[in-house]
Order: C-alpha cells, then sequence, then structure tokens
C-alpha cells in the first residue's frame, strides 16, 4: 500500500516537472515577443538620478516583464493545476491582483515620470496591498465553503504543528505584504530577483513534495520556477528587461502565500535571506539616517547605499559579482530551509504523509 502510494506522489513530482519544462518553453517562446512589444509602446524604466551612476545606461530599458513569466503559468495553471485543484484558486488570484496593482505602479511612474512622480504614493500602496492580503488571509484561515481551512496552522521545525488561531491573520498579512516588498527591493540588479525567486519557489517544491502534502502547491510553484528561469534568458546582465513592480510584487505576494498555505511559513525567511537581507538593509538605513538626525542634527548612514547590494556595488564589486554571490548566498539559504523541513517529516508516520494524497484521489 505504502509502495503505491508512493509512486502516486512520485508521479504528482513528474507531473510537476513537466509543467516546470512547459512553463519554460512558453516563456522563453514568448519572451522575445513581449520584449519587442514593450520597446514598440517606450514602456522603459526610469532610472532614479540618486541611484548609483552606473545605472544611468539602464534608462529606457523596457519594464514591466513580470508579464513575460505571469502570462504562461496563468495559462498553464489553468490548463493542467486548477480542475479538481480548485484550491490553487488563491495563489493563482493573489498573483493576478498584485500583478495588476504593480502593473498601474509601473505606468504611472513611466506617466508621471514628467511630474517628477513614480508611481503610487507609499502609502496609497501600502493600504491597496494590505487589502489584498487581508482577503488572503481570511480565505486561508475560513473553514469551507469560505476558506481553505488552514486556521492557524504552522509546522515548527524539530518539533510539529501549532494552531496559533486568530493571530494567523495579521501574520498572513504581514507575511504577504513583507514578501512583496522584498523582492521588489531586491529587483534592482540584473537577474538578481530572478535567480532568488526562483531558488525559493523551487525549494517551496521540494518541501510540498517531501512531506507528501499540497501537491498542486508542488506543481505551482515548479510551474513558477520554469518561467523564471527562462525570464533570466531576457534579464540576464545585460538586461534586455526588467521584472518591473508587476513582476516583482506579484511573484514576492505569490510566494508569501505559499509558504502559508504550505504551512511551512517559518521556513520563509531562511528560504529568501537575501529578500529579508534587502529588506533589512532599507530599514535599518532609514532609521538611523532618522534617528542621527533627530539627535545630532546631520542624517548618518550605515551604508553607503540602500537596498544592500547598492552598498557593495559602491565598495567596487562589479553588478555581475554582487549578482553572483548573492545568488550563492540564496542557494545555501533553500539548502538550510529544505533540511529543517524535514525535521518535521521525520516525526510523522507514513499514514499521515500519504493521507492527503489519499484524499485528493477520492475527489476531495
Amino acid at each position: 500500500m505504502q509502495d503505491a502510494l508512493r509512486a502516486l506522489l512520485v508521479q504528482d513530482m513528474a507531473r510537476a516537472l513537466l509543467l516546470a519544462a512547459a512553463a519554460f518553453i512558453l516563456t522563453l517562446a514568448s519572451g522575445g515577443y513581449w520584449v519587442r512589444f514593450l520597446r514598440r509602446h517606450r514602456i522603459g524604466k526610469q532610472i532614479r538620478v540618486e541611484g548609483p551612476q552606473s545605472h544611468m545606461v539602464k534608462t529606457g530599458t523596457p519594464t514591466m516583464g513580470g508579464i513575460i513569466i505571469l502570462v504562461p503559468v496563468v495559462l498553464l495553471t489553468i490548463a493542467f493545476n486548477l480542475f479538481d485543484r480548485w484550491s490553487i484558486l488563491l495563489p493563482l488570484a493573489v498573483l493576478l491582483a498584485f500583478a495588476v496593482l504593480g502593473g498601474f505602479d509601473d505606468y504611472l511612474s513611466l506617466v508621471g515620470s514628467r511630474s517628477k512622480t513614480y508611481g503610487f504614493t507609499a502609502r496609497r500602496k501600502m493600504l491597496l496591498m494590505l487589502v489584498v492580503a487581508f482577503v488572503a488571509a481570511l480565505v486561508l484561515y475560513l473553514p469551507p465553503p469560505f476558506g481553505l481551512d488552514n486556521r492557524g496552522l504552522v509546522r515548527i521545525p524539530f518539533m510539529g504543528q501549532m494552531d496559533i488561531g486568530l493571530l494567523f491573520i495579521p501574520f498572513a498579512m504581514l507575511i504577504i505584504v513583507a514578501s512583496s516588498h522584498a523582492v521588489n527591493l531586491t529587483d534592482g540588479l540584473d537577474s538578481l530577483a530572478g535567480w532568488n525567486l526562483m531558488l525559493a519557489f523551487a525549494a517551496y517544491g521540494v518541501i510540498t513534495f517531501l512531506n507528501g502534502h499540497f501537491t498542486n502547491l508542488m506543481a505551482f510553484s515548479f510551474t513558477l520556477v520554469g518561467a523564471c528561469a527562462a525570464f533570466l534568458w531576457y534579464n540576464a546582465h545585460p538586461a534586455q528587461v526588467f521584472m518591473g513592480d508587476l513582476g516583482s510584487l506579484s511573484l514576492g505576494a505569490v510566494l508569501g502565500v505559499i509558504a502559508l498555505q504550505s504551512q511551512q511559513w517559518l521556513l520563509l525567511p531562511i528560504i529568501g535571506a537575501v529578500f529579508v537581507a534587502e529588506t533589512l538593509s532599507v530599514i535599518l538605513q532609514v532609521t538611523y539616517f532618522k534617528w542621527t538626525k533627530r539627535f545630532t542634527g546631520e542624517g548618518r548612514r550605515i551604508l553607503r547605499m540602500s537596498p544592500l547590494h547598492n552598498h557593495f556595488e559602491l565598495l567596487g564589486w562589479s553588478e555581475t559579482q554582487v549578482m553572483q554571490r548573492f545568488v550563492l548566498v540564496g542557494m545555501v539559504a533553500t539548502l538550510i530551509g529544505i533540511s529543517l523541513a524535514l525535521t518535521f517529516n521525520e516525526a510523522q508516520t507514513a499514514e499521515q504523509l500519504v493521507r492527503p494524497t489519499i484524499q485528493q484521489l477520492e475527489g476531495r
């Protein structure tokens, strides 16, 4: 019996890997069209003058390139990973909602460059993101038919499962919004966000396979891996296209949702270590500057420039060196995250491991 059920899990992994390959091929084949479309409509990146001067040559490079990833992922998910797997509607909806929000922000940054504005104000963007995150958190928490009945469940390495109750809702909102912002901040160098997103989605694909739960999330995660890998073809230095807020906000948000829905969200800060470091660098830089300006009259900085990748560029690292070294750190972080996920699985019995697969086959 266990051998048969294990074979079913292997079949699910095989399907997930085929979806990853299909996403790569479809994204790669359609990417050239989208790059030409963005160039033809002059949807080019506006580089802030306060950034590193070496980035000024990137002015006019097509942005909103996240569309290259999103279209194949949405099409393949609807075609091959949605029927009888309706829980996948949540990450798909969050992906699209944040893509619309990010797309509007990209558009406003383009048309508003003449008036010195760069998209939504920080307060308005945060409010819209919190609204979407709140709805997603409710869907995760509530029982059927209104939600996915995740309750407040979280898997803790070396221990087991814990239910944190209603605290799950604010935690979920924080994770979705923070993950979205973190990826957005990381998307400042060619390939940096794409590589680390690919690693993070691959990690959650492996984690959901190893614990035998949420095989729909496994397939969705690997679909995103394939699409992100193909996007790197066009985003490799020197980039032909940038992800833009359309891509970074949506992919960051859906990464948070996958972590929450798989109940492995405690591992997200480890798996997304590069995203966390980039975000903390901005928080520390701004906080220290304001604190020193208030008490000394002159603002001081911890880093030469934030986010963190800009600091290392100003130290003399080339853009390629920064990207590759950050990616190496991301690879080690994903290995640690997967190993910690395995410590939870060791405490599970074989019956607990395969029960979700049985329920899925029975048409739950």
